[in-house]
């Protein structure tokens, strides 16, 4: 098994989740993120000061997936998330040992 998390722009959000939804991914969880990588902020205008916001408001979409969906699902979510500016964002793909389904005991690939 492995967990693939997916920072993404929040605008792009429907569209992955639907693209998932499509190719069998029923469970999901999103959190509202904020940071920064190479896209190192933008400058806003309030009140008539310019100010830089550095860290942008992101969302993360963690996933976890048997080994054989792996690059099927990277490939779902990165060409749903693309737009081709700095900022799409990153995925992430890390080792699940094991997982339990709390209401009925199951374990392992039986617990996705």
């Amino acid at each position: 098994m492995k967990k693939i998390e997916a920072i993404i722009r929040p605008g792009k959000l429907d569209n992955v989740k639907d693209a998932l939804g499509t190719h069998g991914v029923n469970g999901l969880t999103v959190t509202q993120v904020i940071g920064c990588g190479k896209q190192k902020g933008h400058t806003q205008v309030y009140r008539g000061v310019e100010y830089t916001v550095h860290l942008i408001p992101k969302v993360k979409i963690e996933i976890v997936v048997m080994d054989k969906y792996v690059e099927e699902i990277i490939q779902v979510i990165a060409k749903e998330a693309r737009t081709g500016e700095i900022g799409d964002g990153k995925i992430f793909v890390s080792a699940i040992e094991n997982a339990y389904t709390i209401r009925t005991g199951a374990t392992g690939e039986q617990a996705l």
